[in-house]
């Protein structure tokens, strides 16, 4: 398995099958990355995205599976999931709104050097199609400097949702990691970091997508509390240790 696509979904019924068709029809007009899997990991919805996922329409080379939680348990919990049980050589996690699109891709591979290639929005600002309401913008630069002071120096972007592992390094992440919530990408690069592997971030195309998953006020604040922890467990040592084996 040369690609392993992984994507957290909740309650993303409405907004996976345009994703999935994207998706499925990129990989499948790109041979360098097949064979390919996607895999969706319902996090406890209450609507149909796991139906909606295993109605889509597949191609050679190319599958789709839905891992499912029983209950809602945080998007770092499905990220984590996903990873583990990920075949492929490299894993893209994406987001399921498609917000960087698909074909961006090529500008991670172009500079992966085996550790992670990240998507970036503020790297060149003039690559976002559509901003984000103001509010957002500033709670976001203001989440990425507290990310540059307690936990990871030098990335100007920690939570852009299109980001491309090693796929040995992704398993090895989804056995340590701990975060449930939306700041569980501050503990994956802080891992890849610590374990010695380069993080080169990379400005992508993005656009907003309405219907955000992101509470502003109560995620922002849960947010800054996991982010809290990360800064402690780097500051004592405690940041998880790269195991020999994922498997």
């Amino acid at each position: 398995m040369r690609l392993s696509v992984v994507i957290p979904a909740y309650n993303e019924a409405n907004r996976l099958p345009s994703t999935l068709v994207e998706i499925v029809g990129y990989l499948s007009d790109h041979s360098q990355w097949l064979p390919a899997e996607i895999l969706v990991v319902d996090d406890g919805s209450t609507d149909d995205t796991a139906a909606v996922v295993n109605r889509v329409e597949t191609a050679d080379g190319v599958t789709v599976t839905c891992l499912v939680h029983s209950h809602n348990r945080g998007k770092g919990a499905a990220v984590r999931t996903g990873l583990a049980a990920s075949r492929g050589s490299s894993i893209l996690l994406c987001d399921a709104d498609l917000a960087t699109p698909i074909e961006e891709l090529e500008l991670l591979a172009r500079a992966f050097t085996g550790g992670a290639a990240i998507g970036s929005r503020a790297i060149d600002r003039s690559r976002i199609e559509r901003p984000q309401p103001r509010y957002r913008d500033l709670m976001g630069r203001v989440f990425n400097l507290a990310v540059r002071t307690l936990a990871v120096r030098g990335i100007r972007d920690s939570q852009c949702g299109f980001k491309l592992f090693d796929g040995d390094l992704g398993r090895r992440i989804a056995a340590v990691q701990r975060i449930d919530g939306f700041a569980f990408d501050v503990e994956i690069l802080l891992l890849v970091r610590t374990w010695g592997r380069e993080v080169r971030e990379v400005p992508v195309r993005w656009r907003h997508v309405d219907e955000s998953r992101v509470r502003a006020v109560t995620h922002s604040a849960d947010m800054l509390l996991d982010l809290i922890r990360i800064g402690c467990w780097r500051v004592t040592g405690r940041i998880g240790r790269e195991p020999s084996d994922a498997r």
